[in-house]
């Protein structure tokens, strides 16, 4: 797998992130010129995560051969003070570039040929999680699960987050650790979203409270939902709309939500009018099964069940965006040994999530293709080839006028290498990859190696002699 050069990162991505983004301190913190400046620090650590969250030690040496490119001086060896750097970026610089480079990739993405629910905007809501660093400072903010024994496992920190679904661009998101439910979190994003909004999610999201909680602020709500927890009788509803699809009274629930205060659950309306939908999924091999939606669009005429059903299915879509931060990126295993640089490591992961959603919608509006059929990994590895092509140019006018068509040929390749169209495509949730060796379930200090195999036979036949005599 090639690298993208650090030069060429920071010249591709920078039109995504505008230069007021980057204030010059007159004091304090990056108010000397040093080798790892605010802006240097920050585009290394881009460039960190763009390599499959790359160690320290190779950002130094990327910055150790640029400085020795351009005769610029020496850096030194270990990575103290990249590290030191990266401590000394504050919060707030970060949140700001997370939110320019949404607003980025949101303007790049292609304008949509149908425009489906009367061209709402559509957000989509999901969770999942990423395993950080063993140290006491992350086990105490993030405890690992509570099945574990004592002193197993890894502090795990879950994740909500809001996706675009023009853009596939993460809006917001909002942390916590596993006693933090997703809902609990999900309701601290209430903020992010704007009336006329429409929210789409799983069947974590198909229940009374979420659906009186947007309709409170003007948000409309498609989701699943559970069959578990509600049965759908269609012969009890309220108003029938058409084949499947009717109109049913949702009354508040007699235990209130775990998740609310007193006063919110109080401010909840006694009952709701909401639309279901059933729909009957059909997989070559397997049983047909039954899935009902339930919607706050409810007008048929304005809103057709056909419509819904088709946002609805893009959801998917949208859900595999988590795989390719955590599988892509290296999301899965955050670094960072304490609790405020876990959420500053974090913010760089889904800026740099964003940053490639922006140069993928770049690539979709120059070759008019759908942006849903283009490969997030194959935008970047190819993004990593091109670079070392693009910083092969210097930066006479020739030179640029070169690279201007490289960059274009880049978009082209983007837009000709789509995705295949894999209807009803199925993606278990199960690990492919065994391992030879046990699990640690306990800590390193009390783990007593297994004896090998020739170890093993060598006793037994000590034992069955010794019982023979």
């Amino acid at each position: 797998m090639g690298q993208g050069t650090l030069s060429q990162i920071e010249q591709r991505f920078c039109p995504a992130l505008p230069d007021c983004l980057f204030p010059k301190n007159q004091s304090g913190d990056h108010s000397r010129e040093r080798v790892f400046t605010m802006t240097r620090t920050l585009w290394c650590w881009i460039w960190q995560v763009l390599q499959a969250n790359t160690s320290c030690r190779e950002v130094v040496r990327q910055v150790q051969a640029l400085f020795a490119l351009h005769e610029a001086g020496g850096v030194g060896e270990a990575t103290g003070a990249y590290c030191q750097a990266r401590g000394k970026l504050s919060m707030g610089l970060l949140k700001n570039l997370f939110c320019a480079s949404f607003q980025s990739a949101e303007k790049a993405a292609p304008a949509p040929g149908r425009t489906p629910l009367q061209n709402r905007p559509i957000r989509v809501a999901d969770a999942s999680g990423a395993r950080l660093g063993d140290t006491p400072q992350n086990r105490a903010a993030y405890p690992p699960s509570e099945n574990l024994s004592a002193g197993a496992g890894f502090p795990f920190l879950r994740i909500a987050v809001l996706f675009s679904l023009r853009s596939g661009a993460l809006l917001a998101h909002a942390s916590g650790s596993l006693r933090s439910s997703e809902l609990r979190l999900w309701h601290s994003l209430l903020s992010c979203l704007r009336r006329a909004d429409i929210l789409l999610g799983d069947r974590a999201y198909g229940n009374y409270v979420v659906a009186a909680l947007l309709q409170n602020i003007g948000v409309d709500l498609i989701a699943a939902v559970a069959a578990r927890t509600r049965r759908v009788d269609f012969r009890r509803a309220k108003k029938r709309l058409g084949p499947h699809d009717a109109l049913f009274v949702w009354s508040k629930p007699a235990a209130p939500s775990p998740w609310l205060s007193e006063q919110q659950w109080r401010e909840l309306p006694p009952e709701i009018t909401v639309r279901l939908l059933r729909v009957e999924l059909e997989r070559r091999g397997f049983r047909t099964e039954p899935l009902v939606l339930v919607t706050t669009l409810l007008d048929p005429v304005l809103y057709p069940a056909a419509e819904i059903l088709a946002v609805h299915a893009r959801r998917w879509r949208l859900e595999m965006c988590l795989d390719d931060l955590k599988t892509t990126l290296g999301m899965e295993n955050l670094r960072c040994h304490c609790p405020e640089m876990v959420g500053k490591e974090l913010l760089i992961f889904l800026t740099a999530y964003n940053l490639v959603r922006w140069l993928m919608a770049q690539a979709a509006s120059h070759g008019s293709v759908d942006l849903d059929g283009l490969s997030f990994k194959g935008s970047l590895d190819a993004f990593r080839q091109w670079s070392q092509v693009l910083a092969q140019h210097g930066n006479s006018p020739c030179h640029r006028r070169r690279r201007t068509r490289l960059w274009s040929q880049l978009l082209e390749i983007l837009a000709a290498d789509a995705l295949p169209h894999r209807p009803g495509r199925h993606e278990p949730r199960a690990v492919k990859k065994r391992s030879k060796y046990p699990h640690l379930n306990k800590p390193r200090h009390q783990y007593r190696e297994r004896w090998s195999r020739n170890t093993r036979r060598r006793i037994a036949k000590t034992r069955k002699r010794s019982s023979l005599n």
